[in-house]
């Protein structure tokens, strides 16, 4: 009679599943190592072959580097700039004077994407960028803020000269879509009415705290000090309106400066700028194609190995 499985007969096969896996993987590595002795020769040619591709692959003229700009959204939507994105990230659909198809067709230009810019006190403050796309949008700590990405590409060493003027290409064409310009427009005329009310608020809550402090008698008594931000009349006391007229003045600068970045639809908080380490990195490609090459070495050596147990099968 067949009895369940408990959670503690599940641990044991789990346990010996990993013991099987590990004697396998030990078999093979001796077996390599084994084949690595005898066809040391093999080995050492494809070693060599696969450093002199990653040497070749990692000079100065090939090396690869990312290109990284924030980008600020006046008015489009992340999805509106996602399409308008989108010729950029496939290389299709460009227009056929843009040099950024020719840029593309030549490999010159590759790999455009974005990534999320996230906010991590909700304070519309960006706090760093999501490279590796592990951010969730219903996250209420680290926010995905709507007003901001990152805009990456990767371009060749030989190539970097070329960055201002992709810069300007890439801005050209991004902020020529008929949606994206729309949007805009709707976003500027709710800003300069936002910009105007702002201002007439700061002239009469200026207008008003002059009129109630300084031009009329509240209490019995008249006005004698104001300290640390209280009036004091007699024997009692009344706030000044300091802290609402710091936070409004604060909105104010804020607005008036997001009104005078706003130039376009899209504007760059900083120009695009090169990424220290190389996608290519020589040490980490000279390890890789180092194994690489020593495992190929032992597969053809397992082949010679084999070849006439090999001829015979193709024989039957």
């Amino acid at each position: 009679m067949e009895r369940e499985m408990n959670f503690f007969d599940l641990c044991v096969a789990c346990w010996h599943a990993l013991g099987r896996a590990c004697k396998a993987l030990g078999c093979l590595l001796a077996r390599a190592l084994r084949l690595t002795y005898r066809y040391w020769w093999l080995v050492l040619l494809c070693v060599a072959l696969g450093v002199a591709a990653a040497l070749y692959y990692t000079r100065r003229d090939n090396v690869i580097y990312r290109v990284n700009a924030v980008a600020v959204l006046n008015g489009p939507t992340v999805q509106q700039f996602e399409q308008a994105f989108m010729p950029l990230r496939s290389a299709q659909q460009l227009p056929p004077e843009s040099p950024l198809q020719s840029w593309l067709y030549d490999k010159k230009l590759r790999c455009f994407e974005t990534y999320r810019v996230i906010d991590c006190l909700h304070d519309s403050v960006a706090d760093y960028i999501d490279f590796k796309n592990s951010s969730s949008p219903t996250d209420t700590v680290n926010v995905q803020m709507q007003d901001r990405l990152c805009l990456q590409f990767r371009i060749k060493h030989r190539d970097l000269d070329m960055i201002p003027a992709v810069e300007q290409e890439v801005m050209t064409f991004l902020n020529a879509n008929p949606s994206m310009q729309g949007a805009y427009k709707t976003y500027m005329m709710n800003m300069l009415e936002q910009v105007r009310f702002n201002h007439s608020q700061v002239e009469k809550l200026d207008s008003l705290t002059d009129q109630y402090y300084f031009h009329s008698n509240p209490g019995s008594e008249p006005l004698n000090s104001v300290r640390n931000g209280l009036v004091f009349m007699g024997d009692w006391r009344v706030h000044l309106f300091l802290g609402d007229i710091y936070a409004h003045q604060n909105r104010t600068f804020r607005m008036d400066q997001r009104l005078q970045l706003a130039t376009a639809p899209v504007v760059l908080e900083n120009h695009f700028t090169v990424d220290s380490k190389p996608v290519n990195g020589r040490r980490k490609f000279v390890i890789l194609f180092f194994l690489l090459g020593w495992i190929g070495a032992c597969v053809l050596a397992e082949l010679i190995d084999r070849r006439k147990a090999i001829a015979a099968w193709f024989a039957q």
